[in-house]
Formats: C-alpha cells, structure tokens, sequence
C-alpha cells in the first residue's frame, strides 16, 4: 500500500472520517555550521527528500487523538492536559499543539496520523520534521495565519520547553523555510535567510549522507553541558554571545581553562567556516567547498569533542576512498557523516565504510544520495 493511502486508511480506522488534508516536513542535513545556532552565529543546512507526513482533521469531542502508524501506537488525552514533561514520540506532536495554545492561538480538539521515514537519533532533525509537519497541519485546520520564520520559533520552543530538548533553531527553520536545488543560510541571531545555490549535479557532485547506526540523544547532558560552556565563556568575554567574539587569540587568552578555549575556538572557527562557505557557494565554486567540511570535522573532534569512533572511522575512511570532503552532521554523539564527492561516487564509499565498519565490529551502516529538497507544505 503506497504510504500516503496507509496513512489515509489509519485515519479512517481512528475518526471514522477522511483526513482533511495530510502535510509534510522534511529532515535536514546541516552542510555546515555545527554547534553555531544557540551561539547566535550562521548555519547552512538543506532539507532532503525524506520526510515526516501528518494527515489531520477536527474532532467533535475534547480529545487529542494522536497515531504513530510506523509504530502502531494510539495516544490520547483531553486537550485540556496538553503540559510539558510528557515522554515518547507524542510529546513531539503534543508540543506543537501546547506551543500554539500558550501563544494565544485557537487551538480544538484533533486527530493526527503519523509517519516517517527520517532516521530517528540520526542527526538529520527527525523530531523537527514531526514538529514542522504537525506545525504545517494546525496553521491549516485552525486557519492561523504564522510566518515561516515564526512557525520555525514556535515548533523550536516546543522541543525546548515541552520535550526538554534544549536545541537551536537551525533544525526547524531548515524543515520549514528551505528550497529545492538550494541551501539555506541562516543568521541565528537576526533570523534573516539566504537561499544558497547548491547545482550538485550540474557541477558532477554529489552528497553521500550515511547513518552510522551509533544513536545519539540531545536531551541528555552532553549537548546541554556545551551550551552551558559556551554561555559562561560569552559572559566572560562581555560579550551577547560567541559571535560576536572578533578577535580569536585575544578571546582565548581570557579565558581561564583549556576546555572552554577549545569549545570557543570551535565555535568562532566554525562560524567563519560557514561564511567562508556562504561565499563560494554565491560564486558557484562548489568545488572549493569540500575542505571546509574537514576543518568542520576536525574541529568538532578535536575541538568540541562531539565525534565519536563510528563516525570518526566514516570519515576517515570516505576521504581514503575518494570523498572530496566529509563531516559529522548534527548535534554529535553518533549520527551521520556527509561525504562529498563526484557523482557516482557516494555508493562506492558508502560500500568502503560498510567493510571498515565489519572490520572492527560496527553495526552496519546505511546510507543514500542527498538531494536538497522543498521545506513544509500540504500535500493534499
């Protein structure tokens, strides 16, 4: 059964009704500009083609119904209970609901139907893309009339304050406000945007996303414990945030210990990357590109000390193979790594990390030809 009928037929079996429309939002890979978001600094993510899908319509009583059809799980609860600290994959659609209510918008009772196939603990934004599908869903059903950008803050604070992520914006701006054939820079503190050009193909490259099956969690302390570094280290140095550090070496040397040094200098360094990246793309030098994602790397391994072996081997062993570039994506702790390389090229590497994987032990890894792709819409 196509996806979209799945989805449908669910529906039916829960409301007894159709959907009255189902929508779409896309997972992300962020090109570059890692740990930058929550320092007010730049990223450069796309959206990719794989997506999360939600059918929704009203209710005639006062529930929240809420289906996950990948996992055959039913949620329900009065929409008056709708309060952060729930638990599990429905605390993702909840949130967008609550968000939306606390924000002063109409918000009634509803049936969503869930699917997806973004990688879950993948560091491609899966609960983003849930997040922005059910955010796509409401605007339309309850008629509010949000701003992309808006949309984009609002699903962010529902992963922030009812799901206890303490994520940036990249993830939700990316699944909402990118384009196809495009990249989008972002500025963290401004929200402006720039749709990049990213003709992959008509300058014979291609982007190899592979899944390291290592999973990673952003609500445990890790991700919050460098947050937490960089805020201090921004209060030290008098400044709002780490991007507006402008002078690196004199920053570093104000800073009193080796570990918040070496967060900093990731963290300015990382933003100049992205810059840099910004530039070449607007002159159509994706070729010059490719070296940035390893300065990107080294820098979140030696530096941030996010990476992890699995993806530390990927990399590795993408560049032996003939990947231009490579790179962990995502928040760190395991995920996926970006290759780039000439078209052609991605199922080669991908089989070259496969073997080194089988070498030492590792799961198996799974990967697929990245396309930068559309952000949220309806689908029907």
């Amino acid at each position: 059964m196509d996806p979209a009928e799945k989805l449908v037929s669910r529906y039916r079996e829960l409301a007894c009704s159709a959907p009255e429309g189902i929508w779409f939002a896309p997972g992300r890979v962020n090109l570059i500009g890692e740990h930058t978001d929550y320092n007010d600094g730049f990223v450069l993510p796309f959206a990719l083609e794989r997506r999360a899908v939600v059918a929704a319509g009203h209710r005639h009583d006062d529930l929240i119904v809420m289906h996950a059809a990948d996992l055959s799980e039913t949620v329900e609860l009065p929409l008056s209970d709708l309060s952060p600290g729930r638990e599990g994959w429905a605390a993702y659609l909840a949130g967008v609901l609550w968000v939306l209510r606390e924000e002063g918008y109409p918000i009634a009772p509803a049936t969503l139907v869930l699917t997806s196939n973004v990688p879950l603990g993948a560091g491609l934004s899966s609960s983003a893309a849930i997040e922005c599908a059910v955010m796509a869903a409401a605007c339309d059903l309850f008629g509010l009339d949000i701003a992309p950008m808006e949309r984009a803050r609002l699903a962010q604070r529902a992963e922030n304050v009812y799901v206890g992520a303490p994520t940036g914006i990249l993830d939700q701006a990316a699944s909402i406000l990118c384009h196809a054939g495009h990249g989008l820079f972002l500025d963290c503190r401004t929200f402006e945007t720039t749709d990049v050009p990213l003709p992959l193909r008509g300058q014979g490259f291609e982007i190899l996303v592979l899944d390291t099956r290592t999973p990673h969690s952003h609500v445990e302390g890790e991700y919050g414990e460098r947050r937490a570094t960089c805020e201090r280290a921004a209060a030290i140095l008098g400044v709002r945030a780490l991007r507006d550090v402008t002078d690196l070496d004199t920053a570093l040397a104000r800073l009193p210990d080796e570990l918040m040094r070496r967060r900093v200098r990731h963290v300015v360094s990382e933003n100049d990357r992205t810059c840099a990246a910004l530039k070449l793309a607007r002159k159509g030098r994706l070729a010059d590109l490719p070296p940035l994602l390893n300065e990107s790397h080294a820098s979140m391994r030696d530096d941030y000390e996010i990476t992890v072996p699995t993806v530390d081997l990927a990399v590795e062993t993408a560049l032996a193979h003939g990947a231009l570039g490579a790179r962990m994506t995502g928040g760190g702790f395991g995920g996926c790594i970006i290759a780039w390389c000439f078209s052609g090229q991605a199922e080669h590497i991908g089989s070259a990390i496969r073997e080194a994987f089988e070498k030492v032990g590792f799961q198996e890894p799974s990967w697929f030809t990245a396309v930068p792709a559309d952000g949220a819409g309806r689908l029907s």
